[in-house]
């Protein structure tokens, strides 16, 4: 078993080393600190499953450090929770597939209220349903799962976390985010008394 999970941990860090890299990282940022810093919008994140744990904790992220962000659950933007929509918000899809279908609809509802949206699109397809509506498409290098079965969401869920990472930490750099906001957001826990002793 020892060496079982080894093996693993070496294939999921081969797989966050064979993200491909390209100029489509530096425009999906221009967009967020754009329509976020610049318009005022706020980002919206979206994904089903294991997919849609990832878009939360971008959401989250984003927040803590300077850029407003919300979770918008697919299924529920069709009941209602879809008019948290606002003029100049952009949506950070996320999808392994590409093909997914509530995230599909999501972009359909989206257009309908507001046909001037703008998407970055995280997904293991470049060449899918979904990443063929994006603005910004970014994609994972479609990596093998470890799953023992090939199926679970295990590697592609990784990449996407250090994908999210990448853009987090971009923007932060694009808007100057400094310590002491990062301590006004971040009040508690270990992290909150770090942030203080870093002023």
């Amino acid at each position: 078993m020892i060496e079982s999970i080894r093996q693993l941990i070496a294939d999921e860090a081969q797989a966050i080393l064979n993200i491909p890299i390209g100029p489509e990282y530096e425009k999906a940022v221009d967009l967020i600190v754009h329509h976020v810093h610049d318009l005022n919008g706020k980002l919206i994140t979206s994904g089903m499953g294991k997919a849609g744990q990832i878009a939360m904790n971008m959401a989250t992220t984003f927040s803590s450090t300077g850029t407003p962000s919300i979770f918008l659950h697919p299924s529920e933007a069709q009941h209602g929770d879809l008019g948290i929509l606002q003029e100049n918000d952009l949506f950070l899809l996320v999808s392994n597939s590409g093909k997914t279908r509530e995230i599909l609809e999501l972009v359909n509802l989206a257009r309908a209220l507001d046909p001037s949206l703008k998407f970055i699109v995280l997904t293991g397809n470049t060449d899918s349903p979904l990443a063929k509506q994006a603005d910004v498409a970014l994609g994972t290098g479609r990596p093998k799962e470890v799953c023992a079965l090939g199926l679970a969401p295990t590697t592609s869920t990784t990449v996407m976390t250090v994908i999210g990472d990448a853009l987090v930490v971009e923007t932060m750099k694009k808007i100057g985010f400094t310590v002491e906001e990062y301590n006004k957001r971040h009040h508690g826990g270990y992290l909150g008394q770090r942030s203080k002793q870093l002023l």
